[in-house]
C-alpha cells in the first residue's frame, strides 16, 4: 500500500513538474535577475558592474524619488475611496430594482478601455483649453484650474479618470455579493425595524466582508502599480511633478538606460507591495477568526 502511495505521488509530481518549471523560469529567474541588476551598475550594454547598496542610497536620497513615492501613496488612498466607494455605492442603490443590470453597465463599459486609452480620452477632456475648458468658458468661468499642470490636482483628476475606468467592475462584484446575501437576515432585520445605514452596518456589510477583501486588496496592489493611465495623461509630469513609482523605475530603465537603478526601485516596489497584501490579509484574517 505505502508502494502505490508512493508511486501516485510521484506520478503527481510529474505532471505538476512542466508548471512548476515553467513559473520558475518566466516569474522567479527574472525576479532574481532584476535583484541582482539592483546592486549593479549597467546600462544594459557590457556586464553589470557591482556597486552593493549604491543604487538604493541613491534612490533614497532623490528628492523626485520621494515625490513618485507620496504620489503612489496618494493613489493608493485615492483608489481606496473613489472607486471601490462609488464602486459599493452603485451595487448597493441598484441591486434591489427592477432592470438594475442595466444602470450598472454604464459604468462597465469603459472598464473594457485601455488604461493608456483611458489616459487619452481624459488628457483630451482635461487639457488647457480641452473640452472641459470649453465647456466652463461657455457658463462663464474664464480661468479654469490647470487640470493636469498642477500638482498634486493633476494626481487628483488622474485618481478620477481612473475611477471612471473602475466604478463599474467594483459595483459588479459587490452586487454579486449582495445578491448572494440570504434573505431570511434581511427580512428579520426589516421586521426589527432596520433600514438604511442601520441595516447596511449590521447586515449587509458583515456579510459583505469577504468580499470586499477581495475588492480592496485587488484595489491596493493595483493603486501601487499604477502607470499606463499616468503615461497616457501626463507621463509623469510636468517635470516630475506627478509621477508614480512604477513610471519612475521605467524612466530610470528604459529613457535614462540605468538599469541598475530601475531594477532597485522596482526592488523596492515589489517589496512594499508584498507587505502591504500581507499586512492587510492578516488583518483581514484575525478579523475572521474573531468572529
Amino acid at each position: 500500500m505505502a508502494e502505490r502511495k508512493t508511486s501516485y505521488q510521484w506520478s503527481a509530481r510529474g505532471f505538476i513538474a512542466p508548471g512548476v518549471i515553467m513559473v520558475a523560469v518566466v516569474l522567479y529567474l527574472p525576479l532574481l535577475w532584476t535583484v541582482f541588476l539592483s546592486f549593479t551598475q549597467y546600462n544594459g550594454l557590457g556586464s553589470p558592474e557591482w556597486i552593493g547598496f549604491d543604487n538604493y542610497v541613491d534612490m533614497v536620497t532623490d528628492a523626485s524619488f520621494v515625490g513618485s513615492l507620496s504620489n503612489t501613496l496618494l493613489w493608493v488612498v485615492g483608489t481606496l475611496i473613489v472607486p471601490v466607494g462609488l464602486g459599493l455605492a452603485v451595487a448597493l442603490l441598484t441591486w434591489n430594482l427592477a432592470g438594475g443590470i442595466w444602470l450598472r453597465l454604464p459604468f462597465l463599459i469603459p472598464y473594457a478601455v485601455s488604461g493608456i486609452g483611458v489616459g487619452v480620452i481624459w488628457s483630451f477632456i482635461l487639457s488647457s483649453g480641452g473640452a472641459l475648458d470649453q465647456a466652463l468658458a461657455v457658463i462663464g468661468i474664464a480661468d479654469p484650474p490647470r487640470w493636469l499642470l498642477d500638482a498634486p490636482l493633476n494626481t487628483i483628476v488622474m485618481i478620477l479618470a481612473s475611477a471612471w475606468q473602475g466604478v463599474g467592475v467594483n459595483a459588479l462584484l459587490f452586487t454579486i455579493g449582495l445578491q448572494s446575501i440570504p434573505k431570511e437576515p434581511l427580512e428579520a432585520a426589516r421586521i426589527d425595524g432596520a433600514g438604511g445605514l442601520r441595516l447596511f452596518g449590521s447586515i449587509l456589510w458583515p456579510m459583505l466582508r469577504p468580499l470586499s477583501a477581495v475588492v480592496i486588496g485587488l484595489s491596493i496592489v493595483a493603486s501601487l502599480k499604477t502607470f499606463d493611465i499616468v503615461l497616457g495623461m501626463t507621463r509623469g509630469g510636468p517635470g516630475r511633478s506627478s509621477e508614480t513609482l512604477a513610471l519612475t523605475m521605467y524612466r530610470e530603465t528604459f529613457n535614462n538606460s540605468d538599469y541598475g537603478l530601475g531594477s532597485a526601485i522596482a526592488v523596492f516596489l515589489t517589496v512594499i507591495t508584498l507587505i502591504a497584501s500581507v499586512l492587510y490579509l492578516r488583518q483581514q484574517l484575525s478579523r475572521k477568526h474573531e468572529m
